[in-house]
């Protein structure tokens, strides 16, 4: 059983520190340790010292002019061709008062730094900040006057360019390093991106990477500038390993200590998805490690890769949250729906054998708008009432939902209960049912048809703004009269609605139905009802059910713009009629 894996940052940080130790005190037997040299004594004659760039105070060497007996091959110049980069020794211009203003190039080699520059060698005699008109503003000459006074060499210091050309403006950036050289300062300066390094840089900002790399024997971290932007650090300042500990939130500590355990055992884990805590921002990355394993199979270095997947895994979270958000839904209009379901199933029974003794046959239907669904305001009733007349009627109550469900149920309860009162025709009835709704502030607006037939199997309708009935008589649909509507039910308190009248014969069939069977986006209603009718007409003889289920089959082909309920009465003859 391996050693334990940390379950807190200092456990981290103990961990680390604990590894580092062991691999410096192997890595101190392996190699020795070096003495350092004594210290210079200040007593010491001095005549045979060497000076910095290579001469001997002996021999007066200062890197003077030719015309002052400057041999160059016998100066630091010699060395300047060995120098990779663009380099130049700088001999200090001074001002009246002895104030260093400027530097004049001495001798240079002959690397560009960029394309559209000129070597260094090009530009001896020449004061640097002539030639590198930049060089001021970008605090350069600053920055070499403090290395001349002080000594302490120069590293890295940045400096933008920007010159126009013969082809055109020209920008780049340099990084240049300096140190002090008898009275002189040796600079040498390099572009601070290559062309290798610019793709490498523009590939780690597409991808959202980067990449470190810590000496564990130094202690020294190394950053690119893509894992830098992700970690929000400034350039140069890297973090170590130490540092990274204390980002890591609790919950992830365990997996960054499993990758650093197997990273310690020279082994190349898998890469693991951990959060880091950026200045309060978490982010998720996804980070591959491999260590440096030296010829004793000790890992003496690492190569972190770091991947940023916190854009993903918050899309990935926000559609989860979505799904979870979407299926609440459906399992809420699932719920809405059985309960809808169950409610007009007990509101809107589908026959009623006691119309049939009567010689009335009776077929309902409901149409929903979306498949699978039973919610609605669409209503119908018909029932015998007490007096030997049949109450007769159909409505949409405003809406959808069980909203529209409780308002349908409680327009068809009153209906029920104002049909009982002795004496009362149509008119009556869609009248009250309209002071009701007018009374009511939280109800809505609704149409319906309301109508009796009575023992002379006569029919007296009102409508209040619904669409017409449609008789079917042999072969031929009509479509009742309407002149006698009054406007929706809830709309204008204090008005009386008006009925017609219609005898009825042994084979007609009337047809009741809500304004979803005949409301179509960019159609006349006027067109969509003559549609109807002639539908109608094609199932003479068919009988309540069949004709609803022919109509029912028609109109499932098409898109139904709302939902519709259907109820059709058909006269049967005498000799049905139970006595």
């Amino acid at each position: 059983m391996g050693p334990a894996v940390p379950q807190d940052p200092e456990g981290l940080k103990q961990l680390i520190a604990g590894e580092v130790a062991s691999l410096r005190t192997a890595a101190a037997r392996r190699a020795g340790v070096r003495r350092e040299p004594p210290a210079p004594d200040p007593r010491a004659p001095t005549a045979d010292r060497e000076c910095p760039c290579g001469g001997s105070d002996a021999r007066g060497h200062g890197c003077g002019d030719a015309a002052q007996g400057h041999d160059p091959w016998a100066c630091v110049c010699a060395t300047l061709p060995a120098i990779p980069v663009s380099a130049a020794l700088l001999a200090p211009v001074t001002d009246d008062r002895g104030r260093t203003v400027d530097f004049r190039v001495r001798a240079g080699n002959h690397v560009r730094s960029s394309a559209w520059l000129d070597a260094p060698d090009r530009l001896v005699g020449e004061r640097l900040g002539d030639v590198r008109p930049g060089a001021e503003g970008a605090g350069l000459l600053d920055a070499l006057r403090e290395v001349l006074r002080t000594g302490r060499a120069l590293k890295a210091h940045p400096v933008d360019y920007t010159e126009w050309r013969p082809d055109g403006l020209h920008r780049t950036k340099l990084l240049y390093d300096a140190a002090s050289c008898c009275g002189q300062v040796l600079a040498t300066w390099r572009p601070a991106h290559q062309p290798t390094e610019v793709l490498s840089l523009e590939a780690q900002h597409i991808a959202g990477m980067g990449w470190a790399y810590f000496d564990l024997l130094s202690g020294a971290a190394t950053w690119s500038d893509g894992l830098a932007a992700i970690f929000r650090t400034e350039p140069g300042r890297p973090m170590t390993l130490t540092d990274l500990c204390d980002t890591v939130p609790p919950g992830d500590v365990p997996a960054f200590g499993r990758l650093l355990r197997a990273l310690f055992d020279g082994e190349e884990p898998p890469g693991q998805d951990i959060r880091f805590n950026v200045r309060g921002d978490i982010r998720t990355l996804h980070v591959l490690g491999r260590p440096v394993i030296d010829e004793d199979s000790v890992p003496w270095a690492f190569h972190l890769i770091a991947r940023d997947l916190t854009t993903q895994v918050r899309s990935r979270t926000r559609l989860a949250q979505t799904r979870r958000e979407g299926e609440r839904l459906r399992q809420q209009v699932a719920a809405e729906r059985r309960v809808a379901s169950a409610l007009r199933e007990a509101l809107l029974p589908t026959h009623s054998t006691e119309l049939a003794g009567l010689g009335y046959a009776v077929a309902a239907a409901y149409l929903p708008a979306e498949p699978h669904a039973a919610i609605g305001g669409d209503w119908y009733k018909c029932r015998a009432l007490p007096d030997g007349r049949i109450l007769l009627a159909v409505g949409d109550a405003c809406g959808h939902g069980l909203g529209a469900v409780a308002r349908m149920a409680q327009q068809r309860h009153a209906l029920a209960g104002l049909a009982h009162a002795p004496g009362t025709d149509a008119a009556d009835l869609t009248t009250w049912l309209n002071e009701l709704l007018c009374a009511d502030p939280s109800a809505q607006t609704a149409t319906a048809v309301i109508g009796h037939i009575d023992a002379e199997r006569r029919l007296t309708w009102a409508c209040a703004g619904h669409p017409p009935p449609l008789l079917l008589r042999g072969t031929e649909a009509t479509v009742l009269d309407t002149s006698h509507r009054g406007p929706l039910l809830g709309m204008l308190p204090g008005g009386r609605y008006e009925t017609a009248d219609l005898p009825l014969t042994t084979g007609d069939l009337v047809l009741l139905y809500t304004d979803g069977l005949v409301e179509r986006r960019g159609e006349d209603i006027t067109d969509s009802i003559a549609q109807l009718r002639h539908r109608l007409s094609t199932c003479a003889g068919l009988g309540a059910r069949a004709t609803l289920d022919s109509l029912m089959t028609w109109y499932e082909e098409d898109q139904l713009a709302d939902d519709t309920c259907l109820l059709a009465v058909e006269v049967l003859p005498p000799d049905s009629v139970r006595r």
